[in-house]
C-alpha cells in the first residue's frame, strides 16, 4: 500500500486512492494540485474582467466610428418608405453632408438645405448600436421635414447606415436609408 513506487495512495473516507503517478510523492501532488486550482480561479477572474471592460467600450468605439463614418464624405438618401410608401424621389440628387458641429446640409447644386443632426446613446446598459439615437431635424414643412425624427439604427457600416422608427400614432414603421456618394 502506501510507499510502493509509482503508486500514489490517497486517503479518502477512510480507503485509499490508488493513483497511478510514477516518481510523484503526496506532497508533490498536493502542491501541483494546489497550482492548477490557482492557475483555475486566476484565469476565470481575469477572463471575466477582459469581458467587463470590453463591453463599455464598444458601445463607445460603435458611436464613435458611427459619427467618423457620417462626417466623412457626402451620402445620399437610397431610401425613405414612409409608412408604406416609397418616397425615395423626394430627395433623388441630393447630398447630405453631415459636419462635425452638428450641421446637417442637403444640396443638388441649385438648392441647399441646411438642419441639424446628433448621435445620442439612450443608456440602457445594452452595449450595441441599438441603443444609439439618429436625431434629424430640418425646420421646414417640405419633404425634408419627413426626415425630422429621432431614428433607431437598424445596421450601420462605413458605405452605408439603415435607420427606422416607428410612428408613435400606429401609423406605420419609417425606414431611411443613407449610402455614401
Amino acid at each position: 500500500m502506501p510507499g510502493q513506487s509509482g503508486l500514489l495512495y490517497i486517503p479518502l473516507s477512510g480507503e485509499f486512492l490508488k493513483i497511478l503517478a510514477p516518481g510523484i510523492d503526496f506532497v508533490t501532488f498536493l502542491q501541483i494540485s494546489h497550482f492548477m486550482k490557482t492557475f483555475q480561479t486566476s484565469f476565470l477572474f481575469l477572463s471575466l474582467a477582459l469581458a467587463a471592460f470590453s463591453c463599455k467600450k464598444d458601445k463607445t468605439t460603435t458611436q464613435e466610428t458611427i459619427q467618423n463614418n457620417l462626417k466623412s464624405g457626402t451620402w445620399r438618401i437610397s431610401s425613405f418608405i414612409d409608412s408604406g410608401t416609397d418616397e425615395t424621389y423626394h430627395f433623388n440628387g441630393f447630398s447630405f453632408t453631415f459636419q462635425a458641429n452638428g450641421i446637417l446640409t442637403a444640396t443638388n447644386g441649385t438648392t441647399t438645405y441646411t438642419g441639424s443632426w446628433s448621435l445620442t446613446d439612450s443608456n440602457s446598459g445594452d452595449d450595441s448600436h441599438h441603443d444609439l439615437h439618429f436625431h434629424i431635424h430640418f425646420d421646414l414643412t417640405n419633404e425634408f421635414g419627413d426626415l425630422n425624427d429621432d431614428w433607431h439604427i437598424q445596421s450601420q457600416s462605413p458605405t452605408k447606415i439603415e435607420l427606422y422608427d416607428v410612428s408613435g400614432g400606429g401609423s406605420g414603421t419609417d425606414y431611411l436609408t443613407f449610402e455614401k456618394n
